[in-house]
């Protein structure tokens, strides 16, 4: 046996699996949808895309998130694993319009 081969033999199968990855959208000022779902206790990339025509910021106190997104953009942020609840964010720049919040279940 060649020793190379060797040693992938002695090398721990393992299943790489992709994090779930959730759309969202800013449109109007608006995160769209204004709810989003997600499995608790695991990582999730959420890929918002800012389809304004100004930058927005996604912030959540409670997910420890801020970024800001420019206009026509798209950026992924990742959250999690989460516990069991409601998960609010919101758009700096748009405080009163851009509001949502994640569900993890």
């Amino acid at each position: 046996m060649k020793p190379y081969l060797f040693i992938f033999c002695l090398l721990p199968l393992t299943t790489w699996a992709a994090d779930p990855e959730i759309p969202l959208a800013i449109r109007n000022h608006q995160f769209e949808p204004v709810e989003v779902r997600v499995p608790a206790g695991q990582k999730v990339k959420l890929i918002v895309h800012n389809q304004d025509t100004t930058p927005e910021e996604f912030e959540s106190h409670e997910l420890n998130r801020e970024k800001v997104i420019a206009a026509g953009t798209k950026a992924n942020i990742y959250i999690g694993p989460l516990k069991p609840g409601r998960y609010p964010f919101f758009g700096e720049f748009h405080e009163k319009t851009a509001r949502g919040v994640v569900i993890a279940e």
